[in-house]
C-alpha cells in the first residue's frame, strides 16, 4: 500500500472511530422510478444494454454520499426500482409520494415523465435521468425538473463541433425509422447548421434486410455520393449502424450513434479521477458504466451535494440551491459541473469515443460563449423558450 493510500485509510479509521462530526440526523429518502420500454428485436447482433442501466448508477450514488454522510448524521436511502410497465412506473412515483418521498430520479420515456410531472407536487423535485429530447428542455418545461441526462442537442452540437474543428465539412446523413432515430437526426441537421457543417446527401434507412448477410452489398451502394467526408448514422437502438463502418462507397469515418459516438459517459473515460469511479461501478455492478449509469448517479449526488452544503433535504431548498453559483458538482469530467437556470440542464462535458477509446472531449476551445463555453453544447438561453428560475 502506498504512502498516501495508508494515510487516506488512517485518516477514514480516525473518523469512523471519532463518530458523526455533526450532533442530529438528517434523513434523505430518494425515489427512484425507471421504465424503459422494450424496443423490439434489432437486426444486428449487437449486445443490448444491460436491465438495471441507471439504476446501479443511483445505487452507487447513495453510497457515495453515505460514505460523507455517516460523519455529518446524514442517511440516504435510494427507494423504488424499474417497472414492468407504463402504469405500473407512475403507480410507483404515486404510491412513494404519498408516503412523503419528495425527491425523485427517474428514468423513462419523455411522455412518461411528463406524464409523471402532472401528478408531481408542487413541492417535489424530480431528476431526468433518462429522456434526451429537447422539447423538454426547449418548450415542456417543468419548474421542478431537472435533467442529469444530456439532450439531444448536446450530443449532437459536441460532435459537430468536432467535426468542424477537424474540417470535415461534407457530410452523409443516414436516419434510421424509429421516432428516436428521427429526433437524433433532427438535432444533428441543427447542429450542422449551427456548425457551418453540410450535409450533401440526408437519406432515411428503409430496408428490413438481414445485414448479416448482405451488408457487404447492400452498404456500398446506399452510400453511393461523389464525395463526403464523413457518415453520419442515426441509428439509437442499433438496428443497422452496426454495419455502416467499412462498408461504404466512399473510404470515410463514420460517427453518429455507432462508429465515433458522443455519449453521457464511456467506459473509456479515465482521467480526472474518472478511473476510481470506474472501478467502484464494475465491483458493484459487476460491469461497465453506461450513459445512463452516470446520469443517475449523477442525480443522486446533485442531491447529496446540496444535502451536505445546506444540511436540509427540503426540496424547494435544495431546488433554489442548486441554481446557485454555490453549487458544484464534482463529476470526474475535467471540471464542476452545474445546472442551467432557465431550463435545468445539467452543464457537461460530452466524451466523444468508438467501442475501445476515447477520441477527444467537448466542448472544444475556440467555440466561445459570453458565459461559460458548455453552454456551447445544448441550448442556450436565447434558443430555448424555459424560464424555470424566474
Amino acid at each position: 500500500m502506498s504512502f498516501v493510500s495508508r494515510t487516506a485509510a488512517a485518516t477514514l479509521l480516525t473518523l469512523a472511530t471519532t463518530g458523526p462530526l455533526q450532533a442530529g440526523s438528517l434523513d434523505v429518502r430518494i425515489g427512484y422510478v425507471q421504465w424503459i420500454p422494450d424496443r423490439g428485436p434489432v437486426l444486428s447482433n449487437i449486445i443490448p444494454e444491460p436491465e438495471d442501466a441507471g439504476l446501479r448508477g443511483a445505487e452507487l450514488a447513495i453510497q457515495d454520499n453515505s460514505t460523507t454522510g455517516q460523519f455529518l448524521g446524514q442517511t440516504y436511502k435510494l427507494i423504488g426500482g424499474i417497472s414492468d410497465s407504463r402504469e405500473d412506473a407512475l403507480a410507483a412515483f404515486d404510491s412513494m409520494q404519498s408516503s412523503g418521498t419528495r425527491l425523485f430520479v427517474v428514468n423513462a420515456p419523455a411522455g412518461t415523465l411528463q406524464e409523471l410531472m402532472t401528478r408531481a407536487d408542487k413541492d417535489t423535485l424530480v431528476f431526468n435521468a433518462g429522456a434526451k429530447d429537447d422539447a423538454l428542455r426547449t418548450a415542456e418545461c417543468h419548474v421542478n425538473l431537472l435533467h442529469t441526462a444530456p439532450s439531444y442537442a448536446m450530443l449532437t452540437d459536441a460532435l459537430g463541433q468536432w467535426l468542424n474543428m477537424r474540417r470535415w465539412n461534407n457530410l452523409f446523413l443516414i436516419t434510421g425509422p424509429t421516432e428516436e432515430d428521427k429526433a437524433w437526426a433532427d438535432a444533428f441537421r441543427r447542429s450542422a447548421e449551427r456548425f457551418g457543417l453540410k450535409i450533401v446527401q440526408d437519406k432515411p434507412w428503409t430496408f428490413d434486410a438481414d445485414l448479416r448477410r448482405s451488408a457487404i452489398n447492400e452498404l456500398p451502394a446506399f452510400t453511393q455520393a461523389r464525395n463526403y467526408d464523413a457518415v453520419v448514422v442515426a441509428d439509437v437502438r442499433g438496428d443497422f449502424g452496426e454495419y455502416v463502418p467499412f462498408n461504404t462507397w466512399l473510404p470515410r469515418p463514420v460517427v453518429g450513434t455507432q462508429g465515433m459516438s458522443p455519449e453521457g459517459w464511456h467506459r473509456a473515460v479515465e482521467a480526472w479521477g474518472a478511473a476510481q469511479l470506474q472501478n467502484r461501478f464494475r465491483e458493484l455492478a459487476g460491469r461497465h458504466m453506461n450513459s445512463d449509469d452516470y446520469a443517475a448517479w449523477a442525480a443522486v449526488r446533485s442531491i447529496g451535494t446540496a444535502v451536505t452544503q445546506l444540511k436540509a433535504a427540503d426540496p424547494n431548498e435544495l431546488r433554489n440551491f442548486l441554481f446557485t453559483d454555490q453549487f458544484q458538482l464534482a463529476a470526474f469530467k475535467g471540471r464542476s459541473l452545474s445546472f442551467r437556470d432557465w431550463n435545468g440542464q445539467l452543464r457537461q462535458p460530452i466524451p466523444l469515443a468508438h467501442p475501445n477509446s476515447l477520441v477527444a472531449q467537448a466542448p472544444f476551445e475556440g467555440f466561445l460563449h459570453p458565459h461559460t463555453e458548455m453552454d456551447t453544447l445544448g441550448f442556450d438561453r436565447p434558443e430555448s423558450k424555459c424560464r424555470i428560475n424566474r
